[in-house]
C-alpha cells in the first residue's frame, strides 16, 4: 500500500500533536508541583526499559537461533548486561555492547578466512 504525500504529512502532524499532548499532560496534571514519590520511582526505570525494548528484539531476532553460542549478539548482550549491572552507566553499557559485538563479529570473520 502506497501512501500519498499528503497522508504522510498528516500522519507526521498527528503523531507530533499526540506526542505534545502526552508530554504536556504531566505539566498540566502537576501544575509546577513535584510529582508523587511513587511516580518518580516508576519513571526512574523508563530509560532502562526503553533501551531493553530496543535491544532485545535485535538479540533474539537476529536470524540465528537466539540462545546458541553461535549468536554474537547474544554474547554482546550478555557483556552489555554485565557492564550495566556493574557500572549503572547507560553510555558505558552501549559502548560495551557495540564494541563487544564488533569485536566478536571481527573474530568470527577472521576465523572464517
Amino acid at each position: 500500500m502506497k501512501m500519498s504525500s499528503e497522508t504522510v504529512w498528516w500522519v507526521i502532524f498527528l503523531a507530533g500533536l499526540g506526542t505534545f499532548f502526552w508530554r504536556y499532560s504531566f505539566f498540566a496534571a502537576f501544575g509546577g508541583q513535584d510529582p508523587p514519590e511513587w511516580l518518580r520511582r516508576g519513571l526512574r526505570f523508563v530509560p532502562a526499559s526503553v533501551l531493553s525494548a530496543l535491544v532485545a528484539p535485535a538479540v533474539v531476532l537476529s536470524g540465528l537461533p537466539a540462545f546458541t553460542p553461535a549468536n554474537p549478539r547474544l554474547w554482546a548482550g550478555v557483556l552489555a548486561a554485565l557492564v550495566a549491572w556493574r557500572t549503572k552507566n547507560v553510555l558505558a553499557t552501549i559502548a560495551a555492547g557495540m564494541g563487544g559485538l564488533w569485536a566478536i563479529q571481527w573474530m568470527i570473520g577472521a576465523m572464517a578466512r
